[in-house]
């Protein structure tokens, strides 16, 4: 393991933090192996990965998504250095912002086999929303990023919570037909939202073999707060507000559907298939 690494690089995320890291990252790695190449995320289809044990991700959760479905039933184990704005999963898998504290976590070399989503086709490690979710992940300005950094997604929480609109969807649930209105859905592998100060599910786990979905059922801005005080305070309850399940696959009926894959915008024409690849991929975390 690190016998040979790629360091896949977003120099633009996170207010620039990666460009800070970089001297950081390359001493880490001479511990290890100097057979080690940097490259950047734009550059990272075309690069033949045979060689490679190891693949650090210097970016935010829209990096790692994009290494992700080179690397599903590999044995190639992905590290994340967390230089984005939100960096989910590096919060879930316990790595911090702190480059100093990811490396010593990393250098312990625990590595765990996490679930992965497979929607489509695509590949992702963290979650699909639609509706308010999917509003907030793909409306938010990048000039808000750069200035309030992940506050940014809290401010844009607020505004589009007096916006809500519900919709009908139609779905299939391991096996079993749901119809609901709803002015939120989310499919999360990582239910974690704001770092790890909210979770959109009970015993949220990454290696579970499931997925968590909530449904948010209301547009009054203010039920809908009530409702967010609740999930913040840890009462995750199935009431005529809000549902709170988890399932292994899921089909939704659909003509053309708006929708945030980890973060990047999908208009997904025809019916939608949502299901999990138990730990198929992995990564360093913390124990």
């Amino acid at each position: 393991m690190m016998n040979c690494v790629l360091i896949v690089t977003n120099f633009n995320a996170g207010r620039k933090r990666a460009v800070r890291y970089k001297k950081r990252v390359i001493s880490f790695v001479l511990k290890y192996t100097k057979l080690f190449k940097f490259v950047d995320i734009d550059e990272f289809r075309e690069t033949d990965l045979t060689p490679y044990d190891t693949i650090f991700a210097m970016g935010g959760d829209g990096t790692v998504n994009k290494i992700i479905p080179y690397i599903v039933n590999t044995d190639k184990v992905l590290g994340i250095i967390p230089c984005g704005t939100a960096n989910l999963l590096a919060a879930k898998l316990g790595l911090s912002g702190n480059i100093n504290k990811t490396i010593k976590i990393i250098e312990k070399q625990n590595v765990k086999k996490i679930d992965v989503f497979d929607i489509n086709g695509d590949k992702c490690a963290l979650r699909c929303g639609f509706g308010y979710d999917s509003d907030i992940i793909c409306k938010t300005p990048q000039s808000l990023k750069n200035k309030f950094g992940y506050f940014a997604y809290f401010i844009a929480g607020i505004i589009f919570g007096f916006r809500l609109k519900n919709r009908d969807y139609k779905m299939t649930i391991d096996g079993e037909l749901k119809e609901v209105n709803a002015s939120c859905i989310i499919f999360a592998n990582a239910a974690n939202m704001y770092k790890n100060v909210v979770t959109l599910g009970n015993d949220t786990e990454l290696d579970d073999g499931l997925m968590d979905i909530f449904m948010l059922k209301v547009t009054n801005p203010v039920i809908f707060y009530l409702e967010f005080l609740s999930i913040i305070i840890g009462i995750r309850n199935n009431n005529n507000r809000a549902e709170y399940f988890k399932a292994k696959s899921v089909r939704i009926e659909n003509n053309w559907l708006a929708c945030h894959i980890d973060g990047e915008k999908k208009n997904l024409k025809g019916d939608i298939d949502i299901r999990i690849l138990e730990k198929s991929v992995r990564v360093f975390g913390k124990k």
